[in-house]
């Protein structure tokens, strides 16, 4: 399901992002979903990262090579 959303934008930055969409010839609705998107996964993943992190620690695994040591 697709559910609209209002998004105000300065002048500067709604002008860019126009200029943006249409040279990579998608609507600007395209862009700012395909950003939220990413910043929302982005946000995710550093969010398991450091929960991961943080649990790792705790097994001493801390470095690249503690990590090799462990699998393999």
């Amino acid at each position: 399901m697709v559910r609209p959303i209002t998004v105000t934008l300065s002048d500067d930055v709604k002008q860019a992002l126009d200029e943006f969409a249409l040279k990579e010839g998608v609507s600007p609705d395209e862009v700012v979903g395909r950003a939220v998107k990413q910043h929302v996964f982005l946000r995710q993943f550093r969010t398991l990262r450091e929960r991961m992190s943080a649990k790792a620690k705790a097994q001493g695994v801390i470095t690249d090579q503690d990590v090799f040591d462990r699998v393999s």
